[in-house]
């Protein structure tokens, strides 16, 4: 499904960002499609199988649900990267985060239900990311993945755990191939300063 906007001075055009919702519960992702369009042009697809059709290197931001029948997100996440497409992906998903999220190629992390300013910000914020080099890119990504880890999983379960040492390790190396201050961009995306994602909107959607 293709939603376009109602509102021409903000209706989706050739020029803006392209979008793709992915979730098997159709009004979930045709609410979600309906919060973005009109900034982006937005499609929704039910299913791994579709997202993985639709998808091509005009895409530039995929919201993924991660559990799906058939092809679940993470195994869209793995496909992905093997087609060498480089879309900005956010899993918007009910599953809470885990050390098992550290070696998934994702940007962003937000659990539901998701309300239309969160959505919003995240997206826009993903909009940024993909003006940055490669780098940068990665090292916001890590950031995230600690963040949301330090967020929701247990804390003696993270002191035990080698995925969550392994990112230390990595942000640690980043932030020295980097060669800039980057304390208070990770306290923003920790959330201790305003965040891309502001969790104290209305509307909130999706219960998976």
């Amino acid at each position: 499904m293709t939603v376009e906007s109602e509102r021409p001075a903000a209706s989706a055009g050739a020029d803006d960002p392209s979008v793709l919702v992915v979730d098997d519960n159709r009004a979930v992702a045709d609410t979600y499609a309906s919060f973005l369009a009109d900034e982006y042009a937005v499609e929704a697809v039910y299913s791994g199988e579709a997202a993985l059709s639709t998808l091509d290197p005009g895409v530039e931001v995929v919201l993924l649900d991660r559990r799906m029948p058939g092809l679940s997100g993470d195994e869209v996440l793995a496909r992905i990267e093997e087609l060498a497409l480089d879309p900005r992906v956010v899993m918007v998903t009910a599953v809470d985060p885990a050390v098992d999220i550290v070696d998934l190629p994702f940007d962003e992390y937000v659990v539901k239900p998701v309300g239309r300013p969160e959505l919003v910000a995240v997206v826009d914020e993903m909009c940024r990311r993909a003006t940055y080099d490669d780098r940068f890119r990665r090292f916001l990504a890590l950031a995230s993945k600690k963040a949301t880890l330090e967020a929701n999983a247990d804390a003696d379960e993270l002191a035990d755990s080698e995925a969550y040492r392994r990112i230390e390790e990595r942000l640690a190396d980043q932030r020295a191939s980097l060669g800039i201050e980057t304390e208070r961009l990770e306290s923003v995306v920790a959330g201790d300063e305003p965040d891309i994602v502001d969790t104290g909107g209305p509307e909130p959607v999706g219960t998976r």
